[in-house]
């Protein structure tokens, strides 16, 4: 695993070695706006915008690879500024069919995305709504960082998924005990994975999941 504290050197040329040239001016592209935008507007925490590759394009790169790799149909739930969801839009602009519907509440933060969308030309589809006013489709994979627990992720889940959905919820370090909480109300098949990005992190990936 890499260190917490991943130099954003170090993450930029990684991530760059994985996508093309053209992702990677996307990228620089969202790096931008966002730096121009959070003059105005509140969308990041203000300690990470330093940190735009390491905390935010390499650690949403990192959840392309665990899931299925044929996925077309994915929702990202409370999308904030775009980590994961919008990364991910851009990774599968070239899958033919593919589709991240972005999922957040808050009207500043759905501008923003929505002006990415349109400036990276990402097959992303921006929804200002709570998940809860979603109406319910299946989906291939669902993703939310730094949104809820566990337990509440599974009950916004629910009316979301089916028998090969998967669901990838980047945590920090009580992942843990949020999973074991979660186990109270919930029969759970799942794997945590290593972060790339934070030795103190991982990554739940759940399979199946129902109520107790």
């Amino acid at each position: 695993m890499i260190a917490a504290k991943t130099s954003e050197t170090y993450a930029k040329q990684q991530v760059s070695n994985i996508v093309s040239r053209e992702t990677m001016e996307r990228f620089e592209q969202i790096h931008r706006a966002l730096v121009q935008w959070s003059r105005r507007f509140n969308l990041v925490a203000p300690s990470t915008l330093p940190q735009f590759w390491s905390r935010h394009v390499f650690d949403s790169v990192q959840l392309l690879d665990l899931a299925p790799k044929t996925t077309k149909n994915w929702l990202d739930f409370g999308s904030g500024a775009g980590f994961p969801g919008l990364i991910l839009a851009i990774l599968l602009r070239d899958r033919p069919g593919a589709k991240v519907k972005l999922i957040e509440s808050v009207g500043k933060k759905t501008a923003f995305l929505q002006h990415c969308a349109r400036i990276t030309d990402a097959p992303a589809i921006v929804l200002q709504q709570r998940v809860e006013q979603v109406p319910a489709e299946c989906a291939e994979v669902i993703t939310a960082r730094a949104l809820a627990g566990v337990s509440d992720l599974l009950v916004l889940c629910e009316r979301f998924t089916g028998p090969q959905t998967v669901l990838l919820f980047p945590k920090g370090k009580n992942l843990e005990q949020e999973l074991t909480i979660a186990r109270k109300e919930w029969d759970i098949e799942a794997e945590i994975l290593p972060s790339i990005t934070d030795e103190q992190a991982g990554i739940l990936r759940i399979r199946k999941f129902h109520r107790v």
